[in-house]
């Protein structure tokens, strides 16, 4: 069933229509939605009205904790959902705007290597309206940036999960959060990132073509693709690398490659070179990561300066290359890190509490 935050005003008009209530309304309560108001605060509604809408799941995602880094101002955020799972994004404040970090899952099952987010495998996809309340729920919690008309000016799809594993909420998101009854976002200012499910590359340019696809890459070779990244084995780089060509052509789009630099594993001037030959061509962008530790992996990051160097690599191979603004490293802002804390210390607290009733 779709929830009632992330319906259209079609949908909403049918759904009055049963309740035996008037179309005029649809307008109103679209209004509410695209702040992410729940029904019992629409106050310009009938009580009977609130009380009928109400009663249809509504897709929300509270904040329930916030971290912000004394060292950049961003805030890293868990978010309940309404059967108490947790997902976590991040704000990030730049000149040109503040990017909101998003979740698509609780979880997720796409198993690289160097992400804490995939520890304990999926649990279960996001609704739109959830993703949708992510960004509204960060809106009413924080102010207004002097000159600007929205707190969230840019949305990454980036948190917890695959967007892609996620496709049909993850495309009505879309659809809402650009709207003009909806959040009103500019596609141009979404950013959606895939490990490289190959078909649903294919399928984003019919039904995404206007935002920005990004591919975790993080391998110059399959060998090494295999190493961190599982789904590799289902769709190799001769097959993700065509794809991603084929969204820059015809969406005219750029496409940004993730590249997570693990010492020791991908990040020697022969993968420069290699990862420089098969891009070539391609309208594209290089996003170098230094690796954020985690401590169930054994893997480590490099220096942010051999990460520049690496980027120089790619550069004198006309490759266009830069490394990644470090943010929230000091509130654990890398993706999964603090949702698997709290639950850590949830199981902590639960078996207290067991040893307590013994």
């Amino acid at each position: 069933m779709i929830d009632l935050a992330s319906v259209t005003k079609e949908e909403l008009e049918a759904l009055l229509a049963d309740m035996g209530e008037p179309r005029f309304r649809a307008k109103q309560i679209m209004e509410w939605l695209s702040r992410g108001t729940e029904p019992g605060d629409m106050s310009n509604l009938p009580k009977a009205l609130r009380g009928k809408l109400s009663e249809i799941p509504f897709g929300s995602a509270h904040i329930i904790e916030t971290r912000r880094s004394k060292k950049d101002d961003t805030v890293k955020m868990l978010y309940e959902l309404h059967d108490g799972n947790i997902v976590e994004g991040v704000l990030m404040r730049y000149s040109y705007g503040n990017t909101l970090c998003i979740s698509t899952q609780a979880g997720c099952r796409m198993g690289c290597a160097f992400c804490a987010s995939t520890l304990n495998g999926r649990v279960r996809d996001l609704t739109a309206g959830e993703m949708l309340s992510e960004i509204t729920s960060v809106e009413r919690a924080f102010p207004i940036d002097e000159g600007r008309k929205r707190t969230v000016t840019n949305v990454v799809m980036m948190g917890c999960g695959e967007p892609l594993d996620n496709y049909a909420n993850t495309v009505r998101f879309l659809e809402r959060a650009t709207a003009a009854d909806g959040l009103g976002i500019s596609p141009r200012n979404i950013s959606l990132s895939t490990c490289g499910l190959v078909p649903k590359i294919y399928s984003l340019i019919d039904d995404a073509p206007h935002i920005t696809l990004c591919i975790s890459l993080h391998a110059p070779n399959n060998e090494i693709r295999d190493r961190l990244m599982p789904v590799n084995r289902s769709w190799r780089m001769e097959e993700l690398l065509p794809a991603a060509k084929h969204y820059a052509d015809v969406t005219g789009r750029r496409v940004i490659f993730e590249y997570a630099l693990v010492d020791g594993v991908n990040s020697s001037e022969e993968c420069a070179a290699e990862l420089a030959s098969r891009l070539r061509g391609i309208n594209c962008h290089v996003n170098l990561i230094p690796l954020n530790s985690v401590k169930e992996r054994e893997l480590n990051g490099v220096t942010r300066a051999y990460a520049h160097t690496f980027e120089e690599w790619l550069n004198k191979r006309h490759i266009s290359a830069t490394v990644r603004r470090e943010l929230g490293t000091d509130i654990d802002g890398a993706c999964g890190q603090l949702r698997n804390k709290h639950a850590e210390h949830a199981a902590n607290d639960n078996t207290d509490t067991a040893k307590d009733l013994t």
